[in-house]
């Protein structure tokens, strides 16, 4: 089997190849914590995660690296708004996230770099950029000279007018042409600010100031993954300025080394058709949808789609995967008695390696628990629980056992209540009193509670 990803750079479907093929690289654009993140933040997270584990499984080893943005104009002002100091937010809202994408069932990444821990580095990347011409100080800032690197452009491929429309620049006095990026930004307190709430700031040799966005995660990765890495990943709205940039400065202070030799992009999630954004307000945040949803719903809706494409988000399609879990879980439970050790299959081996196809894997989970609900051998009951935990654990799924699963969201004390009124029900039944039978029925789906008639007795799970 071999490993083929889009590549957004060269629009090309190619196969894999790292630079070291014992240790690949990866480097994945991470949040920028002034607030908790939302559900279309989370989809990098989790479909990157898995490519993770696949490329663990193939080469034995990997680097990756995913940051935290812990320095940003966004952090000030929400610090300035609540009369803290940056810390407190940055602090806050890094937990949250590191919480809120464990219980997605997200592993941590091997180095997660902060900004403001690698200030030395962003300092030194920018003083080669100027003494290679790349980048010239102004006014307290420096700016990346745009017009010095022919390759700008090659990522997004737009013309330089759309660039400088899409990212809205500023046309400062200082810059030499309107295209021109912020490396380095003086540090000067804001007179409406409270203690304690001056603006970040570092000594540099153009004053105390702080670094941009987009030198931020070309120091960090140079710093722990080297000038070349293997796989640049986050989400295509980050293609245009941040990546563009990223490879613009990197290339430039790295002598014209590639900065990634492969690209990879997530589409967005939408809400009702639309993007959703901060900005416009129509968000799902994770951290109130693992409060009121099943985690492993969620991540299993974000998994449904192939992560290049949009991805229509609603309380359907988080239902719609409870409901599908209710029912691989529920193949899970049915075999019980079975004794069997996870091992992924390699139909969804397959899958993953075409571009990390997670439909086509997860049409594979339902096809092999169809496959085990028909099983009747002691072998093949075996080889079928076996290769559905394995799928699952490629996918980051079916890893909990069935009664958690199914107790989610309850207390045990009501857990009891529930399987005492169906035992009742089942006693009323065996002496025929079906009036009584059929209001504890009535009583147990009020309260959205499924009875299952199995082999092995009467289930129950909450609808």
């Amino acid at each position: 089997m071999s490993l083929h990803l889009y590549n957004s750079l060269t629009r090309r479907l190619e196969p894999f190849a790292p630079l070291d093929p014992a240790c690949p690289t990866m480097y994945v654009c991470g949040p920028t914590v002034y607030n908790y993140v939302h559900i279309g933040n989370a989809r990098g997270p989790v479909v990157f995660g898995v490519l993770a584990d696949l490329l663990r499984r193939r080469f034995g080893a990997l680097k990756y690296a995913r940051n935290i943005t812990d320095v940003d104009d966004k952090i000030n002002a929400a610090a300035r708004d609540q009369g803290v100091p940056i810390s407190t937010i940055t602090d806050r809202f890094a937990a949250a996230y590191r919480e809120d994408m464990a219980a997605l069932g997200i592993a941590p990444p091997d180095i997660e770099p902060a900004a403001t821990a690698h200030i030395g580095q962003i300092v030194a990347m920018i003083e080669r950029l100027i003494d290679s011409g790349h980048a010239y100080a102004a006014e307290g800032h420096v700016l990346f000279a745009v017009g010095s690197f022919d390759g700008y452009g090659k990522l997004s491929r737009r013309d330089t007018d759309d660039m400088i429309a899409g990212a809205r620049i500023e046309v400062a006095p200082y810059k030499r042409d309107p295209g021109d990026f912020v490396l380095w930004k003086p540090s000067i307190d804001d007179p409406g600010s409270g203690p304690g709430q001056a603006l970040p700031g570092w000594e540099a040799p153009w004053g105390i100031g702080r670094p941009g966005w987009h030198i931020e995660c070309s120091a960090m990765a140079a710093a722990h993954l080297g000038e070349t890495i293997d796989i640049h990943a986050g989400g295509v709205d980050l293609q245009f300025p941040h990546h563009e940039n990223e490879i613009a400065q990197s290339e430039c202070a790295h002598g014209g080394a590639p900065f990634a030799n492969v690209w990879l992009h997530n589409g967005m999630l939408t809400f009702a058709g639309s993007k959703m954004s901060k900005s416009i307000g129509n968000i799902e945040r994770v951290h109130d949808l693992v409060r009121t949803h099943a985690p492993e719903a969620l991540r299993y809706a974000l998994l449904s789609a192939h992560y290049r494409q949009p991805l229509d988000w609603s309380d359907a399609l988080i239902e719609q995967s409870v409901r599908t879990l209710d029912r691989l879980y529920g193949t899970l439970r049915d075999l019980a008695d079975v004794e069997a050790d996870a091992r992924i299959p390699d139909s969804i081996e397959r899958a993953l390696d075409e571009d990390l196809n997670t439909p086509a894997a997860l049409a594979e989970v339902a096809r092999i628990a169809g496959e085990a609900r028909k099983a009747t051998d002691a072998a093949t009951r075996a080889m079928r629980k076996a290769e559905l935990l394995g799928a699952g654990l490629a996918l980051g799924l079916l890893q909990q056992a069935p009664a958690d699963w199914f107790a989610r969201g309850a207390s045990d004390d009501d857990d009891r209540r529930i399987q005492a009124l169906i035992d009742e029900r089942i006693a009323a039944k065996q002496a025929r009193d079906f009036a009584r039978a059929d209001a504890i029925r009535d009583q147990l789906a009020a309260e959205r509670i499924v009875l299952e008639d199995t082999p092995q007795g009467v289930r129950w799970k909450r609808g």
